[in-house]
């Protein structure tokens, strides 16, 4: 697929409620975003993942979002949706704690982004470091105070299916820091949202 030409026309996010499920089917298409993931990797135990991987998780990722929960934001160009990143409070992603690399740093309460996806004749062209700001615009404000990534800092490119938590890069632009390091190339990133600053 070509690159679609950017014109001058902003683009903008929203949270993904129910009326907005056709936007996020339509995004993530036939492949689930990627391999049949439906963004449910790190809401389910290894085995119902691998088990309900396409249709399954479709299923479970809409019955979700019809339930009133909101599991990240949607961004759009020219009215279509175009990016994705999964956004939310911490407890909402287990997984993260089974982990032996990302389980929790200290009990302070924390937002996770755990995934971007961009529509792929979008991509390279910074549209990921401007959806991780609105994603922590959209968390700020919904009350949360810390938000955490877990990007790639590899050593040399690596193909965007493989990057899905988003690059290390990004994350520093957008104002993250190293909260802790347990992996070489997977760190835990922070950014602490500034009260006073967001305060009228």
């Amino acid at each position: 697929m070509a690159k679609k030409q950017l014109t001058k026309n902003p683009m903008n996010f929203h949270p993904v409620t129910s009326d907005r499920w056709k936007d996020m089917d339509q995004l993530f298409g036939s492949r689930g975003a990627c391999g049949g993931c439906w963004c449910m990797v790190w809401r389910s135990k290894r085995a119902e993942f691998e088990e309900l991987k396409g249709e399954g998780n479709r299923n479970l990722m809409k019955k979700l979002i019809e339930s009133g929960e909101i599991p990240g934001i949607l961004g759009y160009y020219d009215g279509e949706p175009i990016a994705w990143c999964s956004v939310a409070p911490r407890e909402k992603f287990p997984a993260l704690e089974r982990s032996r690399i990302f389980k929790k740093i200290d009990d302070k309460p924390v937002w996770s982004i755990v995934c971007l996806f961009i529509r792929k004749d979008f991509r390279q062209r910074g549209i990921s470091n401007r959806t991780i700001k609105e994603a922590l615009d959209y968390a700020s404000s919904m009350g949360a105070e810390i938000v955490e990534a877990y990007p790639f800092e590899p050593g040399n490119k690596l193909p965007d299916s493989f990057v899905w938590t988003g690059i290390f890069s990004a994350y520093l632009k957008a104002g993250f820091e190293v909260a802790i390091r347990r992996s070489a190339s997977r760190p835990m990133m922070r950014y602490i949202i500034d009260r006073q600053q967001k305060s009228p």
